[in-house]
């Protein structure tokens, strides 16, 4: 079998039946046929069983009415997952957060297999795919409202976020106590630039929770 024969594998997340089913028969029409694994609203389906090892995570971003779930979303992506979000929100905002945390495409589900199924096959890929109904919004995107926090200055929030001090942050990382300080000040700085200030620990934990860089069930595992 030819690389490019090789049968891709993707788990779907999503809460609406007739979804997991309609995205089903559009991979099953596939060239090659994409095997599409169901996993309902189950989230814990993604990280066990067949789910583990797929290819492509399909992501419904709101599993939760009203709650899109960007922090499952940058879990995802952490861990080394290629996801597509495949979503009923069709805010441009939406999909840039989307995309600046790690998503290899954003699909909305007016879209149907002429752009999904692309976007699955170049995410198996490791490549990204932007429907021509996004793409504008991508290059036009002026958005404010989130600052763009480098790696460290995120891996050192979280670290701060899950820890009792910040002895314990430095310790973890590896660094000094003042450069923890100097890391955490800079992204209180990044907020307070976009109207968005974060004077206190929790302001900063909301914040976080809002933007995706924590989850909740990161923060319960807080040592």
């Amino acid at each position: 079998m030819a690389a490019d024969d090789r049968v891709i594998t993707a788990v779907i997340v999503d809460d609406h039946a007739a979804i997991a089913v309609g995205v089903g028969v559009w991979c099953a029409a596939a060239v090659p046929p994409i095997r599409l694994i169901d996993a309902g609203d189950r989230l814990a389906d993604v990280w066990t069983g067949p789910g583990a090892d797929a290819d492509v995570v399909i992501f419904d971003l709101e599993l939760v009415p009203g709650m899109p779930d960007f922090g499952e979303l940058r879990r995802l992506v952490d861990s080394g997952r290629r996801v597509v979000v495949y979503s009923q929100h069709i805010e441009d905002s939406i999909a840039i957060k989307c995309v600046d945390l790690g998503a290899l495409a954003y699909l909305t589900k007016r879209e149907g297999p002429e752009h999904l199924v692309p976007a699955i096959q170049a995410a198996a890929r490791g490549e990204a795919y932007t429907t021509p109904s996004l793409s504008g919004a991508f290059i036009a995107d002026t958005s404010a409202e989130r600052p763009r926090l480098s790696q460290r200055e995120a891996e050192v929030l979280r670290a701060w976020f899950v820890s009792s001090s910040k002895e314990l942050v430095a310790a973890k990382l590896n660094i000094g106590v003042k450069t923890v300080d100097t890391y955490i000040t800079r992204v209180r700085v990044k907020y307070a630039s976009v109207g968005r200030a974060a004077r206190t620990k929790s302001d900063l934990v909301s914040r976080a929770l809002d933007d995706g860089l924590i989850t909740l069930a990161e923060l319960n595992d807080k040592v």
